[in-house]
């Protein structure tokens, strides 16, 4: 009996495009770093150069999670809250440095 069906509902991987928004509501704090990172990447690489990353005004927690990782983050030449129409404090413009590939 075949029960990859019932672990995995696809026979081959599900690619997704990227785009420039990234809602971040779905994921745990402890799964942010690595999402944004890979995220951020796929976007220089799709060579975007400014993306939105979308958490919501909650506590806090993921906010500081993301611009911490945005200050440190070679990828990222600047990044801001974004303005009120687009999220206000609950989210946060991030300005791309062009991808090297």
């Amino acid at each position: 009996m075949d029960t990859r069906g019932a672990q995995e509902p696809f026979e081959e991987p599900v690619i997704l495009p990227t785009e420039d928004i990234l809602d971040l509501h779905a994921f745990a704090p402890k799964e942010i770093p690595s999402v944004v990172e890979e995220y951020i990447e796929q976007c220089r690489e799709a060579k975007m150069s400014e993306v939105r990353l979308i958490y919501g005004k909650g506590t806090g927690t993921q906010r500081a999670i993301v611009q911490r990782l945005m200050a440190s983050h070679p990828g990222v030449i600047s990044f801001t809250d974004a303005p009120p129409e687009a999220g206000g404090w609950g989210a946060t413009i991030v300005r791309l440095r062009p991808s090297e590939i």
